[in-house]
């Protein structure tokens, strides 16, 4: 069966807290009637410290969406290839054990896609599947992974190679002023992550079941509204509520398995703030605590999107890993609003 198997991390080297981002918003916001309240959900977020890819200096201007999808791409290249080396070193394979390259990011475009640039740079082979998915947000860290085990359950000797690319702070639109564009400044934050699913061997999350699941008439509460100026992020006030309908999804998923959801043995979950980390503890009962791998990545990261169920796996990994056999879940949400589940085992080295 397909494995999951540890995942690699980036973040870029310069570093806003949360007392920068307060005080950046008090000065570029002083007349703005909502900032006492986008000040308290930024507090709220427990977002500490995130990462961006320009100093904050140059990622407050606006040098136009050229310009920017351009530093994206710069950016994407420069940065991409070590860490896929080593989730590559980590699974014990090399580029040309790669049968298809599943590449997710909502920040910048590019056509080809980066893979076509990878599969030259890497040395994949040219018979490498491409499967890139631009448009699931931070649900497209879940669907990766369940695209992933989708492959290597059709192709049982096959190799996947997941890379989440998010470059989220090329995406500040000076000119939103609305408190979801507010807390979104507060929030997301820039990293790049890689695993390699295996089809057979390796160490980490066994792939058993995948599910997704679109909550009805919601489709306008995260989206993009694409302007001469780029990709303005809208976030509706309603998303914190979705773990009420979520928790449902992700029960029936782990129900048609065999399992309880609210019994397993580990929790990956999409940290895109605190209040769904809280709900989702509420609505499928379990302790907080099964969470803190994702919480962790919200107080250091912020939210880096499709990256984000990467990162708390990695966590996982870095903490000594799960008993054998151990059951878990992992799941990422998205713009939809959609979710992308996988239920797994852990599986060690022998």
């Amino acid at each position: 069966m397909a494995t999951l198997c540890r995942p690699s991390v980036s973040v870029p080297e310069h570093v806003i807290t949360m007392e920068e981002t307060l005080e950046l918003a008090r000065t570029h916001h002083a007349d703005n009637p909502q900032l006492p309240l986008a000040l308290r959900l930024i507090e709220n977020t427990g977002v500490r410290t995130r990462h961006i890819v320009q100093p904050i200096e140059e990622t407050l201007k606006h040098p136009g969406f050229e310009q920017r999808n351009k530093l994206y791409e710069s950016e994407a290249k420069a940065r991409v290839p070590a860490v896929i080396q080593e989730a590559l070193d980590s699974a014990e394979l090399l580029t040309s054990d790669i049968d298809v390259i599943v590449y997710v990011s909502c920040t910048g475009f590019m056509m080809p896609s980066l893979t076509a640039w990878l599969i030259n740079e890497m040395d994949f082979s040219s018979t490498t599947r491409q499967l890139p998915i631009a448009q699931l947000g931070c649900a497209a860290g879940g669907a990766a992974i369940n695209r992933a085990h989708d492959f290597c359950s059709a192709y049982p000797e096959a190799n996947a190679l997941i890379v989440a690319c998010e470059f989220c702070s090329l995406c500040y639109q000076p000119t939103d002023l609305g408190v979801g564009s507010l807390l979104s400044n507060g929030l997301f934050g820039d990293g790049i992550a890689a695993a390699v699913v295996r089809g057979r061997g390796g160490t980490g999350v066994q792939l058993e079941r995948n599910g997704s699941y679109l909550i009805p008439k919601t489709e306008d509460w995260i989206s993009y509204d694409v302007r001469d100026t780029g990709f303005h992020f809208l976030l509706d006030k309603r998303v914190p509520t979705t773990m009420e309908p979520l928790a449902p999804a992700l029960q029936e998923l782990a129900g048609t398995h065999g399992w309880n959801a609210s019994e397993l043995d580990f929790y990956i979950i999409h940290a895109g703030g605190p209040r769904i980390l809280d709900d989702l503890s509420k609505f499928l009962k379990v302790e907080p605590h099964a969470f803190r791998f994702s919480r962790a990545t919200l107080t250091e990261y912020g939210n880096i999107a499709s990256a984000v169920v990467l990162d708390a796996l990695r966590r996982l990994f870095d903490d000594g890993g799960a008993e054998q056999r151990a059951r878990g879940l992992l799941a990422g949400f998205g713009p939809g609003i959609t979710a992308e589940m996988t239920v797994g085992r852990w599986v060690g080295r022998e």
